[in-house]
């Protein structure tokens, strides 16, 4: 795995919601460095990831309220275990669990595995509501997929909070979720 500068000079064969990732970043000027690995289905094959990025890949989760009608994308650290209850309640809402994967698709275009706080630039009525851990915004690097999971991005924290989000019309919010010893 290389540690490489901004988008893949060649694009063939890239998923064109990958490009479109690479695109919005492009046009807000903000500088990203990027690895392409083999797919990254769960947290214990993006720590080697974590390692050549130099950033803390996030777990992102998405989430739904108990009646579908409030969906949630929360950024955590990758090994902080996610507790419903705490989160239910810092948001002051009802038992939350795993939003559809078609909601995911329809809301953020990406799939399970590929969630990222990029899907967000999809989300133009602001269906999704962004949470995110206190813990993340600690560090001066975030990693995310740019909506596949076969490449991952590490972007600055302060560009994250100061340019991403608010060019995809979102805000966000804090919470602490509560570091569990194992």
């Amino acid at each position: 795995m290389t540690l490489q500068e901004g988008r893949p000079t060649n694009t063939q064969g890239r998923a064109q919601k990958e490009l479109e990732a690479y695109d919005f970043l492009d046009a807000l000027g903000v500088s990203y460095q990027r690895i392409d690995h083999a797919a990254a289905n769960t947290m214990e094959v993006c720590a080697e990831i974590d390692a050549a990025l130099g950033a803390t890949i996030c777990k992102n989760l998405f989430l739904c309220n108990r009646q579908c009608t409030d969906f949630y994308l929360l950024m955590m650290p990758g090994d902080k275990v996610f507790k419903t209850k705490d989160l239910s309640h810092q948001l002051g809402t009802a038992r939350l669990s795993f939003g559809a994967p078609e909601k995911m698709e329809e809301y953020l275009h990406t799939l399970p595995g590929s969630a990222s706080v990029l899907g967000l630039m999809h989300d133009g009525e602001q269906r999704v509501q962004l949470v995110i851990d206190r813990e993340v915004l600690e560090g001066e690097f975030v990693g995310a997929h740019p909506l596949v999971n076969t490449s991952s991005i590490r972007i600055a924290t302060r560009d994250l909070i100061e340019r991403i989000i608010p060019a995809m019309g979102h805000d966000y919010r804090v919470v602490e979720l509560v570091r569990y010893e194992s």
